[in-house]
């Protein structure tokens, strides 16, 4: 029987905390944004923004909390309506406005369930569709309220819960490993390069554009698909920093020159913008202009990785003095940045330390896709009913 959510749930807006005392300054009160949110649902820890002032303790939110963003700055709405759960950290969490708190009263609704409805995409357009907003997006709770739901019994919605959360769990498994092994990576890095105190014989000083090659991308407006083209998603700056492609990338021709065409485990550079260094492992893509494809015929992936990350945080200072309306750095801050060159035995050594690391980050990250593309192909079957759970062993 058709029932709408509002049948089943109660959502609590929340607190207007001033802007004055928002912090990029990790202070361990994270004031949770729609930010926050993953596109497709889910909670999202980095670039978290803080909160250094006093805050009253009924907006604290709890772990496990179910929260809805009810605010999107994308055209699209990208993230408007999805759940999230707040995570079980030392952090604490404050319940921001624009974003609610859902309670499921009815006992009819598994709180589970209910948090993996709200990643069906069927729902989430509803909620874009019935949003108000040109450029900021907005829905309320009674608009999420008014969507028509068919939950099946509520044992049927503990397994598919279960089944959806299974995937979900080995995905924050490996991001939790992927975390470990990139501090393991900085401090060998650091120990092995930057506590030198004199250059060891046979090291070499060199610069960036020394030790690699940075490949501009092309403006892919001018290379669309033709009519019978199937055409491959664009690596945008937006696709970088979620670490993938999704239904509202574009797209340009795969028979662009193969240099431009990227794969899984390439070293990627926005240089513009959003400044960031990053393995791309979101399927093959065509490289937009802004970013730099980082390669090298001398040296290996783990080492002009790791020296363009070790300048990072330069070029973003370089680039936000240079700023007028998005900062960016020119390819001369490259041949200033220092790169220390190990004598070969060195090289090899510090390799066998730092190459398995960087491979089994990719592996992860490349297996995550793949488990949260199972998961995104379930998640509407499950919900609709045409998969049937019952003969399901978990």
């Amino acid at each position: 029987m058709k029932c709408k959510l509002g049948d089943y749930i109660r959502i609590k807006h929340g607190f207007a905390f001033k802007g004055e005392y928002i912090t990029a300054e990790n202070n361990g009160v994270v004031l949770v944004t729609p930010g926050n949110f993953e596109i497709g649902g889910g909670f999202k820890e980095d670039k978290c923004k803080f909160f250094n002032g006093d805050y009253p303790k009924e907006y604290v939110l709890s772990p496990y909390d179910l929260i809805v963003t009810m605010t999107d700055l994308s055209k699209q709405g990208d993230t408007l309506g999805y759940s999230a759960l707040v995570p079980k950290t030392n952090r604490v969490y404050l319940h921001n406005q624009r974003i609610g708190l859902v309670d499921v009263y009815n006992p009819k609704a598994d709180k589970m369930f209910i948090y993996w409805l709200m990643r069906t995409q069927k729902y989430q357009k509803t909620i874009v569709a019935t949003s108000s907003g040109s450029t900021v997006k907005h829905t309320s709770p009674s608009r999420i309220y008014d969507v028509e739901v068919d939950l099946p019994p509520i044992d049927v919605q503990k397994k598919i819960a279960a089944i959806l959360s299974a995937l979900d769990e080995k995905i924050a498994i490996n991001r939790a490993i992927n975390d470990n092994l990139q501090q393991q990576a900085k401090a060998i890095f650091s120990k092995e390069f930057l506590t030198l105190e004199t250059l060891p014989i046979g090291w070499e000083r060199a610069s960036l554009i020394d030790i690699a090659d940075y490949l501009n991308g092309l403006a892919m407006q001018k290379y669309r698909p033709t009519a019978d083209e199937t055409g491959i998603p664009v690596l945008k700056i937006k696709e970088l920093r979620q670490g993938c492609c999704d239904d509202n990338s574009e797209l340009c021709s795969p028979n662009i020159k193969s240099e431009y065409i990227i794969h899984d485990g390439n070293v990627i550079f926005s240089w513009s913008g959003s400044l960031l260094v990053d393995f791309w492992c979101g399927g093959i893509c065509g490289l937009n202009q802004h970013l730099f494809k980082v390669t090298s015929s001398n040296y290996d992936k783990w080492f002009y990785y790791s020296w363009t990350k070790h300048h990072l945080d330069r070029f973003v200072a370089v680039a936000a003095d240079k700023a007028t309306t998005m900062g960016h750095i020119k390819r001369d801050e490259l041949a200033k940045a220092e790169v220390l060159i190990p004598n070969e035995a060195d090289y090899k050594r510090i390799r066998t330390l730092l190459q398995p690391i960087y491979d089994l980050i990719i592996t992860n990250r490349i297996e995550n896709k793949r488990l949260a593309k199972i998961r995104d192909i379930l998640l509407p079957k499950l919900m609709s009913g045409e998969l049937d759970v019952s003969a399901i062993q978990l």
